[in-house]
């Protein structure tokens, strides 16, 4: 029979105020365990420790005492292992952030079992001998690039999660779109939903969900005839920054699903050819790293197609 395999643990010395309280009130104040994870240590071996002994959660601690969790190592079997260059931005024991390239799926789906971005970490991490499952924190469309976040154990996935959910995790992109916002910063602030006749696109409808997009303008190209705008978005509905650019005027620019119909220009059609699928890039994130409490940002560069695609809006004035 394998030995089980263990994560680093993660450990927390009681404090003096924290004496006489339950393991499991521990866990979920000062670690922010949830119950699930709770109940998952619960069933592990060497789960959840007291100065090194396996206990019980309504065991009461002292002033002093080591409590510690560890979660048995996983791995994606499920998912191909498969050689792909990463651009890797940051890396340590319990986390991963990549710089996506446009034209990668993030995960395998239906009809993409290989190529994906998953493929490509699992292979990594199996050439490096580690023993990981894959678990993005998020999700980036197949055409949009820039970071991604992948934790590499349950707990760290379930706290930046809760972070992405609570409003505590910064994500800021940046947008090649036609024509300049106006105003030239602010709040989109409009429900999202499917379109009931196509189901694949999403619209503006009042009986939509909550969505909240702050936008700013970096800079304008040809006196107002294109622009770079950064985002920051409130909420992560699917499609969100590229439906509400369009409803604000300015959709993205080659953005096949929900931009502009016609180019009857011919710098449209050159900054559509530069750009090769939407102008979209998510250039930062920035969150508080679960195991150690620092403030991490995280960023990624321009890729060579959208520089290609600011260099060729930069020659508007001669249109």
């Amino acid at each position: 029979m394998t030995e089980m395999q263990y994560y680093e643990p993660l450990k927390l010395t009681i404090a003096p105020q924290d004496e006489g309280m339950l393991v499991r009130t521990v866990l979920e104040r000062r670690l922010g365990v949830s119950r699930k994870l709770m109940s998952r240590l619960k069933l592990t071996e060497q789960g959840i420790t007291l100065n090194g002994q396996r206990v019980y959660t309504s065991v009461k601690v002292k002033a002093g005492d080591e409590l510690a969790i560890r979660m048995e190592k996983e791995t994606s079997d499920d998912i191909l292992p498969e050689p792909m260059e990463l651009d890797i931005l940051y890396e340590d024991a319990d986390l991963l952030l990549v710089n996506k390239p446009a034209g990668v799926i993030v995960h395998p789906t239906h009809g993409h079992y290989t190529g994906t971005l998953a493929n490509g970490v699992v292979h990594y991490w199996q050439q490096r001998g580690e023993q990981v499952r894959f678990r993005p924190i998020h999700r980036l469309d197949q055409d949009t690039s820039g970071v991604v976040a992948i934790a590499k154990n349950p707990y760290v996935h379930q706290q930046l999660s809760e972070q992405m959910q609570q409003g505590k995790m910064d994500k800021e992109y940046y947008a090649f779109v036609y024509h300049l916002p106006s105003p030239s910063s602010g709040t989109v602030n409009e429900p999202i939903d499917r379109d009931p006749e196509r189901p694949h696109i999403r619209i503006v409808t009042e009986s939509g969900y909550p969505s909240i997009t702050h936008y700013e303008t970096i800079t304008s190209y040809g006196n107002g005839a294109a622009a770079l705008v950064k985002l920051k978005l409130e909420t992560g509905r699917t499609h969100q920054i590229r439906v509400h650019m369009q409803h604000l005027g300015c959709p993205l620019i080659g953005d096949e699903m929900y931009g502009l119909i016609d180019m009857d220009e011919s710098w449209m059609k050159e900054a559509e050819q530069a750009a090769g699928r939407q102008a979209l890039h998510a250039r930062l994130l920035a969150f508080t790293h679960p195991a150690t409490g620092e403030r991490m940002t995280i960023t990624a560069p321009l890729p060579v197609d959208l520089l290609r695609l600011e260099q060729q809006l930069q020659t508007l004035a001669v249109y």
